[in-house]
């Protein structure tokens, strides 16, 4: 084991499951590979490419090998070698009444008994697509689908297809998945047209696309067929929009006749119980969902007005389609996991936001490590060094001067105490249900033991 996660091993609970599920049971070969995360880790890149299937789950933005993970319970993680860790990466969000909640497994137990996957319509999808509609209004019409990336891209052939136009404009700092179209970077500040974010996508994918600051209301003409945004940017530290921002989107959009998108893959459901548009009270057209509606599983949602969205196949002439859309297991774990989030579990997870938010701002301010740790809602962002001062970032130039090398110091600090953040400086903290006062003084104190650690090193 490495000196990077050592993690708690001895303070476990005794009803620990004695089965070990995705593949762990066949890993007994002979002695070949050591139990053990660095081992293990090697042995993924031999087949995986950079031996994760997700990219920052590699620590390449903290440095590292990164943990493999066994099993989870609760509000903890166990990796291969029998490290706990409170985990406040939550499965990016998507995991938000605690791991192996269990009235999530049962209802997953339940369906697979019936059987994992049909090529049919089931009663399934029309009652998650149900409670979607009752919680949020302006999705009169739900289409489920595979994950957060598909939903925005067929979002986006969706706007396009209804308008009859070609242009999106997008946010700098805003992340909407892998789409070609809106993986854009934009210049520092100023309107631009988008370049490409990645290799492999072609300047023509993205010679549409118009890359704006947050924050600010663009000036939109007639060839623009969709604005995307999250309406929390939850993916630069979480930052909150400025008063005005969204109700003067949903104006300009109006005054050209295009679409405004909502990204509530994060915020739907976790935000509040009507996401994003119920806390802000503004009516998106379109809304693209992930993460809570699957329980835990994969799957992903576009809803919207009727109108546009019976512009989708089979009715109008907009194709969609998928093998797996709707997939029974995702479709009861999402509803089991609605059904679980009522308005008294939406209080507690604000006051415990804020509970953690003050634990860890309250241990860096100890230590004289700058931090800050801004709550919107039920989420909690971070921000590392002093170069804002006691400001809090509203857009992504200011979101980007956060010290990720001082954050991947505290990342691995916290590690070492048994606490697990997202390995990149960008990311929201995602507190859940799980996470009882007493977890949460757990890592107030980590934090507190973190913090005095790391200013240690820096002197």
């Amino acid at each position: 084991m490495t000196d990077q996660h050592t993690g708690d091993q001895t303070d476990q609970p005794d009803d620990q499951p004695d089965d070990q599920p995705d593949g762990i049971e066949q890993l007994d070969d002979a002695g070949v590979t050591p139990m053990t995360n660095e081992a293990l880790f090697a042995r993924s890149c031999e087949v995986i490419p950079g031996g994760v299937n997700s990219s920052i789950r590699a620590f390449k933005a903290v440095g590292g090998t990164p943990y493999l993970v066994a099993h989870a319970e609760g509000p903890f993680v166990w990796d291969v070698e029998g490290t706990r860790y409170i985990d406040l990466v939550q499965s990016y969000g998507a995991i938000i009444l605690g791991h192996a909640h269990p009235a999530v497994t049962a209802a997953i137990a339940q369906a697979a008994r019936s059987g994992t996957s049909y090529g049919a319509p089931t009663p399934g999808e029309m009652l998650l697509a149900e409670a979607i509609r009752d919680r949020v209004p302006s999705c009169e019409r739900v289409r489920l689908m595979n994950s957060g990336t598909e939903a925005t891209s067929t979002a986006v052939r969706l706007a396009r297809g209804y308008t009859g136009r070609d242009r999106l404009v997008i946010f700098h700092g805003n992340f909407h998945g892998a789409t070609d179209a809106l993986l854009a970077a934009g210049g520092s500040g100023v309107a631009t047209l988008g370049l490409p974010g990645t290799a492999g996508v072609p300047a023509s994918a993205v010679a549409n696309t118009m890359v704006v600051p947050y924050n600010v209301v663009p000036e939109l003409d007639e060839q623009v067929a969709a604005v995307f945004v999250e309406p929390v940017a939850a993916n630069m530290g979480v930052v909150p929009p400025a008063p005005g921002f969204l109700e003067g989107l949903r104006a300009e959009c109006d005054r050209v006749g295009a679409l405004l998108v909502f990204d509530e893959v994060i915020t739907g459901f976790r935000l509040t119980r009507g996401g994003a548009q119920a806390k802000y009270d503004v009516r998106a057209d379109l809304t693209t969902f992930g993460k809570v509606i699957g329980g835990g599983l994969p799957i992903g949602a576009v809803g919207g007005r009727r109108e546009i969205m019976e512009t989708l196949s089979p009715l109008g002439k907009v194709f969609h389609a998928g093998t797996l859309a709707g997939n029974p297991l995702a479709t009861a774990a999402g509803r089991a996991a609605l059904g679980e989030l009522t308005g008294d579990v939406y209080m507690e997870l604000l006051a415990r936001a804020r509970q953690l938010s003050a634990n860890l701002r309250d241990a860096c301010a100890a230590a004289g490590l700058p931090a800050q740790f801004p709550v919107v809602g039920t989420l909690v962002g971070m921000y590392f060094g002093d170069a804002l001062g006691n400001a809090a970032p509203t857009n992504f130039e200011q979101a980007k001067t956060t010290d990720e090398q001082l954050y991947a110091a505290f990342f691995h600090a916290m590690l070492r105490e048994g606490v697990a953040l997202a390995p990149g400086a960008y990311e929201a903290l995602f507190v859940g249900l799980a996470h009882t006062d007493d977890v949460l003084d757990q890592i107030g104190e980590a934090a507190t033991r973190a913090a005095a650690a790391v200013m240690r090193d820096r002197t």
